[in-house]
């Protein structure tokens, strides 16, 4: 049964994706006292990558922004793997992105907004977070953004 959150999600026309597999030797989500760490998430989409390249470049910044609302959304299923319900989520604490940049780009905001406000569509004032959007040359497999978030549970 789904709670409010995913409800939530429902509304908004989405579905929470099943978890992505681990790319390597970690996992996609661990809870620590009463807080739930993603791993970077990449934006896969059954399994595959839907887009890769530079952003700037072969990727541009609003279908960047596009990629990271799915990162989100895999985070939300990471967390939710672990967590049992999303509507154990307090609020998310803390959202770190990178942006695989052409060397010229600036924008790196910009493209983790898609992120930023698909967790404050979905989870409300609980989605309000900090932030870091950082630009880096390379991410795996070509991934032109990554996301990681950090969820306080509501403590039982």
């Amino acid at each position: 049964m789904s709670g409010a959150v995913e409800a939530r999600l429902a509304e908004l026309g989405l579905t929470l994706p099943e978890v992505v597999p681990p790319l390597a030797a970690y996992q996609p989500a661990v809870i620590s006292g009463v807080y739930v760490y993603t791993a970077g998430q990449l934006p896969m989409v059954e399994g595959k990558l839907p887009v890769t390249g530079k952003v700037g470049a072969e990727v541009t910044a609003e279908e960047a922004k596009e990629l990271a609302k799915t990162c989100a959304l895999n985070a939300l299923a990471a967390v939710k793997s672990v967590a049992g319900d999303l509507d154990r989520i307090a609020r998310v604490v803390k959202v770190t992105g990178f942006v695989a940049s052409a060397a010229d780009f600036i924008g790196q905001p910009a493209v983790l907004n898609g992120a930023s406000e698909l967790l404050g569509e979905v989870l409300g004032d609980k989605g309000v977070h900090a932030r870091s959007a950082v630009g880096v040359a390379v991410l795996p497999l070509d991934a032109p953004v990554e996301v990681e978030i950090l969820v306080e549970l509501v403590q039982d």
